[in-house]
C-alpha cells in the first residue's frame, strides 16, 4: 500500500452503547477517524459491527455515548443530517433500484445536490435543464471512474453479482462523500472482482481524498488496505491498531480462534 498523508481525527465515537430492549448490541465503545484514512472495522458474525456503522449514520440511535464529527459534539447522528454532512453508505445486501438503468441509480445518488424545486424539474426549463445537465456530468465521471461506461444503460437487475456491488459503490460516490461507509463491499465476489474492488476503493481514498470506513470479513483484504483496524467481538472493543498490532494482538486472536468466549 502506498504512503498516504493521513490527516487529523475527523469523526470520534466516545463511550458508543446501544441496546435493543434488553440486547446489547454496542457496549462502552471508543475509536476514532482520521482525515483521508482506510479504516476498518473487523469481528465475528453478531460482533455489532453493522450496528456501528448504523450510529455512525444516523440510523440507530445510542443510549450512551458522543459522536464528534469535525469538532462538533453530539448525542446522535440524525440520518439526514449525516447525509448532509457529507456520509454516504453501502450496505451488506444490494440496496439498488434493480427496474432502473445503472445511470439512474447513479442519479439518486446526487439527491441531495439538487436545487431547483420539483416544478422546475418536471418542467425541465430553465434552472432545472442546467442543473440536470450538471448533476448528469457528474455522475458520468463516475461511470468512467469505475470503468462502467458498457452497463451504464442496462437495467442493475440484469448485471452480475460483482458489478452490482460496484454500481452501489458508484452510488454512494456520487454523492461526493467526505466519509463513504462500506458494509462488506466485498460479500460474495470472487478473487478477481474482489481484486477490482481494492482497487477502486483505494483510487477512491487516493484521487478524491475520501475517508472510509468499511467492514470486510476477508481479513487478507483488510491487512492489505486498511491504515488502521478497529476489532469487535459480542459489541465489545478487544482490539485497536496498525493491521500488524492487530494480528499480533493476543484477544483478538482468541477471539477469531473461538478459543475464547
Amino acid at each position: 500500500m502506498s504512503e498516504r498523508k493521513i490527516g487529523e481525527v475527523i469523526l470520534d465515537l466516545q463511550n458508543i452503547s446501544l441496546r435493543f430492549g434488553g440486547v446489547k448490541a454496542l457496549t462502552d465503545i471508543s475509536f476514532d477517524v482520521r482525515e483521508h484514512e482506510v479504516r476498518a472495522i473487523i469481528g465475528p458474525n453478531g460482533a455489532g459491527k453493522s450496528s456501528m456503522l448504523n450510529v455512525i449514520n444516523g440510523v440507530y440511535h445510542p443510549q450512551e455515548g458522543t459522536i464528534i464529527f469535525r469538532g462538533e459534539k453530539r448525542h446522535e447522528m440524525e440520518a439526514n443530517a449525516a447525509a448532509k454532512a457529507g456520509f454516504a453508505r453501502t450496505f451488506q445486501n444490494i440496496a439498488l433500484f434493480k427496474g432502473m438503468s445503472v445511470l439512474d441509480n447513479l442519479m439518486t445518488g446526487r439527491n441531495l445536490k439538487i436545487k431547483t424545486n420539483f416544478i422546475q424539474q418536471a418542467l425541465w426549463w430553465g434552472p432545472a435543464r442546467k442543473e440536470e445537465l450538471e448533476q448528469r456530468r457528474k455522475v458520468e465521471e463516475v461511470i468512467d471512474f469505475l470503468e462502467i461506461e458498457h452497463i451504464r444503460k442496462t437495467p442493475v437487475g440484469r448485471l452480475p453479482y460483482g458489478l452490482q456491488k460496484r454500481v452501489e459503490l458508484g452510488r454512494a460516490l456520487a454523492a461526493e462523500p467526505q466519509i463513504l461507509l462500506l458494509d462488506e463491499p466485498m460479500a460474495g465476489m470472487n478473487v478477481e472482482e474482489k481484486q477490482d474492488m481494492c482497487r477502486f476503493i483505494l483510487d477512491v481514498n487516493d484521487q478524491f481524498g475520501t475517508t472510509i470506513v468499511l467492514i470486510e470479513h476477508d481479513m487478507g483484504v483488510v491487512m492489505d488496505i486498511s491504515d488502521r483496524v478497529v476489532v469487535l467481538d459480542y459489541g465489545k472493543k478487544i482490539g485497536d491498531g496498525t493491521p500488524d498490532e492487530v494480528r499480533n494482538n493476543e484477544e483478538v486472536i482468541k477471539a477469531y480462534l473461538g478459543t475464547q468466549h
